[in-house]
């Protein structure tokens, strides 16, 4: 499979990367207080943010602040200010499973950002030379499987809490822009019965409200079957479903990993591929970057590159 191709000016030089962790905010009406992970690029002023929500994998600490380096490291590298939370749902923190909202604390999540963007001041203040340089009008979210469900309520999809029937709006309005990669889709008939047994949040998903823009990242060898009776479609759903503006990214022969998104020379990654991360990494980023900065020619550039060569990664749709 050919190398896709960005000229040096869509992407710039990688800067070198500050990462700093576990910054901790306390957090009284919550399990445990909210730890993250925060990365940045040494240099630089008025920098954009990006929240990432990890996944629900079976392995310990690829969900919390200590996975998803393929994507921070290359997103604090090239400008951006990337917050990872270790979110309820990890199995480093061996919650009980008795808590409210386990296992997967579907609404403590999207919380968690929620609380982060509130203390924006404080996590700048926490951060050795991050104090001052981040811009706080530009802000994005990205998550993962669960993440991505994650990430859609705070972009304005919504639900019906399963425990007292009312409508759940969790949008947040200080979100700019988000990506969802390899993000769970609607419920109903969809999901497989023991998923809409054990997991009912998920039956009601309705993705008609998430109007802010979004790239969905789909892999077309993605069938999830102990979620979905779909198929890879249904990690489509979060575009098709919603209105515009949106874009689709589906990657060939990708499964749930998306080539490795979630670490590196991780055990769970079916489908472990360098040039495929590196395609996802380069256009999530565009993508975000052209969204805050509108009109910019990276997300123009990113996607032309992932289809001029022969045998492309994958196609982008645009609605």
């Amino acid at each position: 499979m050919s190398e896709p191709t960005y000229t040096a000016d869509t992407f710039g030089t990688p800067a070198p990367v500050l990462s700093v962790s576990p910054v901790v905010l306390p957090a009284p009406d919550r399990a445990v207080d909210l730890e993250m992970r925060v990365s940045a690029p040494l240099t630089g002023s008025d920098l954009p943010v990006i929240l990432l929500s990890h996944g629900h994998g079976y392995s310990n600490h690829l969900s919390s602040l200590n996975g998803y380096a393929p994507l921070a490291n290359f997103w604090a590298a090239h400008g951006f200010v990337v917050i990872q939370p270790t979110h309820l749902s990890s199995r480093t923190l061996r919650l009980d499973p008795e808590t409210p909202g386990a296992p997967l604390f579907w609404r403590s999540r999207a919380e968690d950002m929620k609380r982060i963007l509130d203390q924006l001041d404080a996590i700048e203040s926490a951060v050795p030379h991050l104090l001052g340089r981040l811009d706080h009008s530009r802000v994005a979210v990205a998550g993962h499987s669960m993440g991505g469900h994650t990430a859609s309520l705070l972009l304005g999809a919504r639900l019906t809490d399963p425990h007292d029937g009312r409508e759940v709006n969790l949008a947040e309005p200080r979100i700019k822009a988000g990506v969802l990669l390899a993000a769970p889709g609607r419920g109903g008939d969809a999901l497989t019965q023991s998923v809409a047994e054990t997991m009912p949040f998920f039956l009601t998903t309705d993705f008609s409200t998430m109007t802010t823009p979004a790239l969905v990242v789909a892999g077309d060898k993605d069938a999830s079957g102990h979620l979905t009776v779909m198929g890879p479609d249904w990690h489509t759903d979060p575009y098709v479903l919603s209105p515009g503006p949106k874009s689709l990214l589906t990657l060939f022969d990708a499964e749930h990993g998306l080539g490795g998104v979630a670490g590196y020379d991780v055990a769970e990654t079916t489908d472990e591929n360098l040039e495929r991360v590196s395609a996802v990494q380069r256009l999530t980023w565009a993508y975000l970057r052209t969204e805050l900065y509108p009109g910019g020619p990276a997300w123009k550039v990113a996607s032309d590159a992932l289809t001029a060569g022969p045998d492309p990664l994958g196609r982008v749709d645009t609605k």
